[in-house]
């Protein structure tokens, strides 16, 4: 059934798309300067009007359904071509570019160079999203992003940007508290961090032949910069991704005991979408990401 224009209401998808963004009705409410409760109301009035629920509200946070994820998706997208739209044909001295990226690319490889960036192009404001691993065209919420994988993206132009390397690092308060790390079998008596699968774990076990080998203790998390940060105090052994962590070895802050490295296939992608880059602030942002993975380690 064609939905009547009357159920489109701009304003409400509006707050939704920044409440969903930011996960947060208050938060939506201060980037569009209403209150908290305008922003609530709209949204609720939209899940009245549609019969669905958006999102899950809790005492102090909200959660998106499924089919609040779902419409997310479409909305940052929409939003995201009607600026780009603009920002061509209306003169304006400062473009905004929409940039997604992972958690320990962003905090370890961009932020250290946004001076840089910024140096380079007064005029562009770089709006940084954080994303989820993105397995096609549909799920890119911004107007460029950087991810990991092999290349294989449907429906979005993407180039390989940065290759890593992955060696176990650790504390040295932790090396010195445990000690004994002369070969790789004597990880059996360390804890160990890692996240999901333990995918890379399992590939630097069997190039050093001890596949089966486990750990006194594991543990898991999502977020890889929480994984170095609980290396760093002393909590276990990570597997270190490298150039990343190369200053926190460098400084001291973890060691590095073995010396075999793994070379996974997969690497950092920049991604955008089929004719993104002819927006000249879009090619200016892709362009200097290039040129910054492109420079020597």
């Amino acid at each position: 059934m064609k939905i009547s224009q009357q159920r489109l209401p701009l304003t409400a998808l509006r707050s939704f798309e920044a409440a969903a963004r930011l996960l947060s009705f208050k938060a939506a409410a201060e980037e569009l300067r209403v209150t908290p409760t305008s922003v609530s109301n709209q949204i609720r009035q939209l899940e009245l009007d549609w019969g669905c629920l958006l999102f899950v509200r809790k005492t102090r946070k909200v959660f998106l359904t499924d089919a609040g994820r779902s419409l997310a998706r479409v909305m940052s997208r929409a939003f995201d071509d009607i600026r780009a739209e603009v920002e061509t044909h209306i003169s304006s001295n400062r473009k905004t570019v929409t940039l997604a990226v992972g958690p320990i690319f962003g905090a370890r490889w961009l932020i250290p160079r946004l001076s840089k960036f910024y140096r380079l192009n007064p005029n562009i404001e770089l709006v940084l999203h954080h994303s989820p691993r993105i397995t096609d065209v549909e799920q890119l919420v911004a107007t460029i992003a950087v991810d990991w994988g092999i290349g294989d993206w449907q429906g979005l132009n993407a180039h390989r940007l940065l290759d890593v390397i992955y060696r176990p690092v650790l504390s040295p308060a932790l090396l010195a508290e445990r000690g004994g790390l002369t070969s790789p079998a004597d990880l059996a008596r360390y804890p160990i961090i890692h996240q999901w699968d333990r995918e890379e774990w399992n590939a630097w076990l069997k190039l050093v032949g001890q596949p089966d080998l486990r750990f006194a203790r594991e543990t898991v998390t999502r977020d890889s910069n929480l994984a170095l940060q609980a290396a760093m105090e002393g909590q276990g052994v990570v597997m270190g991704t490298f150039p990343f962590v190369s200053g926190e070895v460098a400084a001291g802050r973890l060691v590095c005991p073995f010396d075999t490295e793994l070379h996974p296939a997969r690497g950092y992608y920049l991604l955008n979408r089929p004719g993104a880059r002819s927006v000249p602030a879009v090619n200016a942002v892709c362009a200097w990401i290039e040129a910054e993975a492109a420079l020597p380690l």
